[in-house]
């Protein structure tokens, strides 16, 4: 399992490295094309403000977008607030703000930039439909998502896939005003125009590989939680059994949407979509290693 955890964090090390080509890469073809180098500057100085919006309010915007209300510690949440407290203990974590989402559909998620500023919101469904152990199974996986700060990496991956955007709308928009002729009527030659090329290819295609490289990372986190969810419980099988049961309930999530589907701990549309443009890794692949934790 060790061996997995280690795995899954080089592989998305390589990934934030390929978005931060990515990033530079579009930004100087951008910038030498236009003859003017402080397009790359311009972007990353709304790429730094954007981040700091992110990095302090990405828990509070989520929580208000899925309409998660604060879950009082009294009936019907106490025994709620005591397992998280437990586990929270268990994990050597602070206990994280505790959510509620009225919904029917079983779900879950976790947000905040570190374990200080952390908060957890479930839904009423998963209240109602897992077991205790289940529902342990839930919560330590999400905590492990805290732990191992899941949530800041996704902030920064959204934060860096927002500048790619940024970036190649500003270069289709300037291209389609008249921008960029100068330097070819001034006899900038054929690299000038190789360049141009190359700049509106990537401007097109740039925010959608960004996509893609986000849905990868964030498939990766999933994996790597269940893993040390399952260690901190110390019995895979409770997550597994939720899983199974979180898959098995047709009900759609309401309040969910594309800006917060990735963050929940199975894709919350219920969508039969696979490749490279699932939120999640497949249920059933993540029920097999489970269980391959136990047979270990």
């Amino acid at each position: 399992m060790y061996k997995e955890i280690a795995s899954n964090k080089r592989k998305t090390a390589f990934l934030i490295f390929v978005f931060l080509i990515l990033v530079i890469g579009l930004g100087w073809v951008l910038s030498y094309v236009f003859d003017n180098y402080f397009i790359l500057v311009i972007a990353v100085v709304i790429a730094v403000f954007q981040a700091l919006i992110s990095y302090y309010q990405a828990d509070k915007i989520a929580l208000v977008i899925s309409g998660a209300k604060v879950a009082p510690r009294k009936d019907p949440f106490l025994e709620l607030h005591r397992l998280v407290e437990n586990l929270s203990i268990t994990a050597g974590l602070p206990k994280p703000r505790i959510y509620v989402i009225s919904d029917s559909a079983p779900n879950a998620f976790a947000t905040g930039r570190d374990p200080e500023h952390a908060a957890l919101a479930v839904t009423s469904g998963l209240l109602e439909k897992l077991n205790k152990s289940e529902l342990e199974g839930v919560i330590s996986h999400e905590l492990s998502h805290i732990g191992n700060f899941d949530i800041r990496l996704m902030t920064i991956v959204v934060v860096l896939v927002g500048v790619v955007a940024l970036v190649s709308d500003f270069f289709l928009r300037y291209l389609w005003w008249g921008g960029g002729r100068s330097r070819r009527s001034e006899g900038g030659g054929q690299l000038q125009l190789i360049l141009l090329v190359v700049g509106i290819v990537l401007a097109i295609l740039a925010p959608l590989a960004a996509v893609l490289i986000q849905l990868a990372i964030s498939r990766k986190r999933e994996f790597l939680a269940d893993a040390t969810g399952a260690l901190l419980t110390r019995y895979p099988e409770g997550l597994a059994s939720a899983l199974e049961k979180i898959s098995r309930d047709r009900e759609p999530l309401e309040v969910a949407n594309r800006a917060t589907a990735h963050l929940y701990i199975a894709d919350p549309n219920k969508k039969k979509i696979t490749g490279l443009f699932m939120t999640h890794p497949p249920i059933e692949e993540r029920i097999k290693r489970l269980r391959a934790m136990i047979s270990k």
